[in-house]
């Protein structure tokens, strides 16, 4: 397996958000806050890489006519356990996205990597497949929530202390001090207008990055007569 490849497509190639995408419903309903996305990148994350593990290591056993099913029971099971585990040790950040965890498990992305990947590779390279899509998945939602929230407010991961912890309360910045903020960006449609923004962003820079490569491949070439 070559986990260069599999770390770089779940970071950015086949990011779930920038390129495949999907899960666009949380990335736009509890991006309002850097700390929002932040939390809820989090608890995807688990879930796609304990999802990824199971499948992985039960491959074998799962009947592909029932494969889907199961899947999604595994899927919930982690969940639900995933949402056990906030509301005991983070119940602020539990009470702000709400509903959202439980909708985790209809997230396309997690279906679709146990269904591409993990049921057809070892637990190893699953693990890997499952942490950086959702690490890749986070990064999406903090990148949204921070353009949202530096342009609302002014500041980045505010209320860090109170969702997530006094340990992360370090991560509170206010970036422009007396700043009365841009309203609209911490709205609903100020979500799309920071995904929207983000994938211009995006494609640009894999544009460039393409002709770069393309340019150095043309150089490298052995002239012929």
């Amino acid at each position: 397996m070559n986990y260069l490849q599999i770390t770089r497509d779940g970071l950015w190639d086949k990011n779930v958000v920038f390129t495949q995408m999907l899960a666009l419903c949380p990335a736009l309903a509890v991006t309002s806050t850097a700390t929002n996305g932040l939390g809820m990148g989090l608890a995807t994350t688990a879930v796609l890489l304990g999802a990824n593990v199971l499948i992985a290591a039960l491959r074998h056993l799962i009947s592909p006519d029932v494969r889907i099913p199961v899947f999604i029971v595994l899927i919930a099971t982690l969940v639900t356990l995933v949402d056990m585990a906030l509301n005991a040790w983070l119940h602020e950040l539990y009470k702000v996205l709400g509903l959202f965890i439980a909708l985790i498990v209809v997230n396309c992305a997690i279906l679709g990597r146990a269904e591409s990947f993990a049921s057809k590779n070892p637990v190893a390279a699953s693990a890997l497949d499952g942490l950086m899509m959702g690490l890749g998945f986070t990064l999406a939602l903090i990148a949204i929530g921070g353009t949202r929230e530096i342009l609302g407010s002014g500041t980045l991961f505010k209320d860090a202390h109170l969702l997530l912890g006094e340990a992360f309360s370090f991560l509170e910045l206010t970036l422009i001090p007396g700043y009365k903020g841009f309203l609209l960006m911490i709205l609903p449609p100020g979500g799309f207008l920071a995904v929207g923004f983000l994938l211009a962003v995006k494609r640009i820079i894999d544009q460039r990055s393409a002709r770069r490569a393309q340019e150095a491949a043309s150089v490298a070439a052995p002239v012929t007569a």
